[in-house]
């Protein structure tokens, strides 16, 4: 009888030992901002990854790959363009990664800086970024869209020539096209490009601006011609949009519904639509349109096609 009493002595202090125990487990932290590296041709690159706060709950999530201007950083344009407020709004991944050299810039063909003079693949390394994230993270890889600003919107525009089995649209800001081979993509990309009149550093009417890059910028309306050809457009351009504030033009009935947008306006320069300045002294942004909005409008429209290239 005492040892039967004292097993159950036993096993009840077990059971309440435990118990307790596991309450006072503290729980899994769910994580949501992130600063990360990759290895990629022996550089160890740098990035600030976004979840929207219904990352745990939810999946098939789309991501947007957030490009920084020539001597920006992912973390500067997280807080000037704002699109991390976007992105925790509606529920969409961001990730902001960071060009090369001490002032971090991309190779998007003739531009910029040292990115360019040492020769960096920034293609290869936004495409490792996307096969990582969509690996590790609850990413729809048919839903993988890049946007970026001034030499990161140029550097949208070599993604969309070179890499369009793994981006689904771009958006562009502030930027031109500036790759050195001829633009060939296996499919049509949609583009909505984003520009004010009042730019100075990468001019819409082409030339070389008064920015640092010193590159020459070809103008707006010969990256269209090309975009326009690529994506087997039917109809001309026509102005959809005309007002006080900007300008959209569009190019409609194109294949596989790849139109091309073309927003212009009359205020800001060469800065983040509805956003911050980029610096202490850029330029203060436009207020006529808003870019993240305009943007997460135009790609819910588009993905990736079930085949590969």
């Amino acid at each position: 009888m005492k040892n039967r009493t004292f097993i159950i002595t036993l096993l009840i202090s077990a059971t309440i030992f435990f118990s307790c125990k596991q309450e006072n487990n503290p729980p899994v932290k769910k994580e949501y901002h992130f600063s990360e590296t990759i290895n990629v041709d022996g550089r160890q690159r740098t990035y600030v990854l976004n979840l929207p706060p219904n990352y745990y709950e939810s999946s098939g999530f789309s991501l947007v790959v957030a490009l920084h201007g020539g001597g920006g950083s992912g973390t500067q344009f997280e807080n000037s363009s704002k699109l991390t407020e976007k992105a925790n709004a509606t529920g969409f991944i961001v990730v902001y990664p960071d060009g090369t050299g001490v002032i971090k810039t991309w190779n998007a063909g003739t531009c910029c800086g040292s990115a360019v003079t040492n020769n960096v693949n920034d293609v290869h390394f936004i495409s490792s970024l996307i096969d990582q994230l969509t690996t590790r993270y609850k990413i729809n890889p048919k839903k993988v869209y890049a946007t970026g600003h001034s030499n990161g919107g140029m550097m949208c525009y070599r993604l969309a020539c070179e890499l369009p089995n793994k981006i689904a649209a771009i958006a562009p800001n502030a930027s031109t096209m500036v790759v050195t081979q001829p633009c060939n993509p296996a499919r049509p990309v949609p583009i909505l490009h984003m520009h004010s009149k009042l730019d100075q550093h990468v001019v819409y009417t082409g030339g070389y601006g008064n920015g640092v890059s010193g590159v020459y910028c070809p103008p707006l309306d010969s990256v269209f011609n090309v975009w326009s050809i690529n994506n087997n457009c039917v109809n001309p351009s026509q102005v959809t949009i005309s007002n006080n504030s900007y300008t959209l033009t569009k190019w409609l009935n194109c294949s596989n519904n790849a139109d091309i947008n073309f927003y212009l306006t009359n205020d800001g320069g060469h800065g983040w639509p509805g956003g911050l300045p980029g610096s202490a002294n850029g330029d203060i942004p436009s207020t006529a349109i808003n870019a993240n909005d305009l943007l997460w409008s135009f790609f819910q429209q588009y993905q990736l096609p079930s085949l590969s290239y």
